[in-house]
C-alpha cells in the first residue's frame, strides 16, 4: 500500500511564503518523477511543477521565478516552496508521484490535497 500524504498548506496574506511538504510511504521500489497540481473551485487541476528523480524541474508559467521544487529521495519526499503569493493561488494543492511498488511497472499516486489560501 504506496500513500502520499501532503502538509503545510494554511492561510497567508498576499507577498507571503508557505512551503509544502508530500511524504510517500509504504511498499515503494522506486520513485520516478513528483510533481505538484493545483485546483481552484470550479476550475480543472493544473500542473504546477513537477521534477524528475534526476532533479530537473519543470514549472507553470504562472509561478515560474515565484515557486521552487525541491525533493529528497532518501526521505521520498518532494516539497514545493512557494514566495510572493498571490490571491490566484488559492487552490487545494495535490502531490503526485509516479511509483513502483511492489508489482512491477509504474503507477501514478496522489495524495489527499492540502488547502492553500491567499488573501488580499
Amino acid at each position: 500500500q504506496v500513500q502520499l500524504v501532503e502538509s503545510g498548506g494554511g492561510l497567508v496574506q498576499a507577498g507571503g511564503s508557505l512551503r509544502l511538504s508530500c511524504a510517500a510511504s509504504g511498499s515503494i521500489f522506486d520513485i520516478n518523477d513528483m510533481g505538484w497540481y493545483r485546483q481552484a473551485p470550479g476550475k480543472q487541476r493544473d500542473l504546477v511543477a513537477t521534477i524528475t528523480s534526476g532533479g530537473s524541474t519543470n514549472y507553470a508559467d504562472s509561478v515560474k521565478g515565484r515557486f521552487s521544487i525541491s525533493r529528497d529521495n532518501v526521505k521520498k519526499t518532494v516539497y514545493l516552496r512557494m514566495n510572493e503569493l498571490k490571491p490566484e493561488d488559492t487552490a487545494v494543492y495535490y502531490c503526485s508521484a509516479r511509483i513502483q511498488g511492489a508489482l512491477p511497472g509504474y503507477r501514478n499516486y496522489w495524495g489527499q490535497g492540502t488547502q492553500v489560501t491567499v488573501s488580499s
